[in-house]
């Protein structure tokens, strides 16, 4: 007889439920357990985890974020919500890869632009915030104090948040999702959704536009294509400048995510070496592509 894990029995005794739930666990998560939950007729997904200080990640706010998420049309509904646990409508859908951000641009612009226009309208509570070159910044610090990478290796990349930090261009302050990976966009046949608002905060729209640049290897045509859809024909090189140098923030930052993850977290299935070794690629060709255009930086 197969025992019931804590957790599997915990969600089993949820009183939000209608009747006997089905629980299917939900792959592909890194920092979080997921469930998909049959209750009768309904399905839901139940996203269970805690705090992550390591990663500014609050559950409180991550649930306030989610609701007014939800009343601007973005993600689906949160129908139950206590400590480590909260439960969402299912999008009976197909979640993107990589292959399909390049090939929807013209459908995830709007839906971002909609995230920046309405989601800090309707959020309620303490403003979160994100800034990925203060995210760098302390993820070099976490790994020093750990010891799980050279210092000089930690010095380098604070050095590049530094100086990318210092591409950036004066910009509005938006709203933005700032996890724009493409397992976090579903399409239901008729429209996209954006889900897992971990990182949901007041910030720049560059980083979101370069988190998907970053996150889907965009070619040069299609991330002309994502800054003209979404800034207007013929961005001046300064704004191209801030892109480039933000794209290499978002792959670097989620490089070091990773380093972070393997010193304090542990999902099943989760590579976070794999997931490092990646992303620093990323970074590299971001960086030669930035050297290319703009020289050093």
């Amino acid at each position: 007889m197969t025992a019931v894990l804590p957790l599997e029995l915990r969600l089993k005794q949820l009183r939000c439920w209608k009747a006997e739930i089905v629980l299917e666990p939900l792959k592909g998560g890194l920092s979080n357990t997921s469930f998909v939950v049959t209750d009768g007729d309904e399905k839901f997904v139940a996203r269970c985890g805690g705090d992550i200080p390591v990663h500014h990640v609050f559950r409180d706010r991550e649930r306030a974020v989610s609701i007014a998420a939800h009343c601007a049309g973005l993600s689906p509904e949160l129908v139950h919500s206590e400590p480590g646990i909260m439960v969402f409508r299912h999008i009976a859908g197909r979640t993107y890869g990589e292959d399909d951000l390049r090939a929807n641009i013209a459908r995830i612009v709007p839906l971002v632009q909609e995230c920046h226009r309405e989601v800090g309208r309707l959020v309620r509570g303490p403003a979160p915030f994100f800034w990925v070159f203060h995210v760098i910044r302390d993820y070099a610090n976490r790994l020093r104090e750990s010891g799980a990478r050279p210092r000089a290796e930690l010095d380098h990349y604070t050095g590049l948040a530094n100086a990318m930090e210092n591409a950036q261009l004066p910009l509005p302050i938006v709203f933005g999702h700032h996890d724009l990976l493409p397992g976090n966009f579903i399409d239901d046949g008729k429209r996209l959704w954006l889900i897992d608002w971990e990182y949901g905060g007041f910030g720049t729209p560059l980083f979101d536009l370069a988190n998907i640049a970053a996150n889907g290897s965009l070619t040069d045509d299609q991330e002309r294509m994502l800054l003209e859809s979404y800034f207007g024909p013929a961005p001046p090189a300064a704004l191209q400048r801030a892109f480039d140098a933000m794209k290499s923030a978002s792959a670097l930052r989620e490089a070091m995510w990773a380093m972070v993850s393997g010193v304090h977290l542990s999902a099943p299935g989760a590579d976070y070496n794999a997931h490092a070794a990646e992303y620093l690629r990323r970074t590299d060709l971001a960086l030669a592509r930035f050297a290319e255009r703009h020289g050093p930086l």
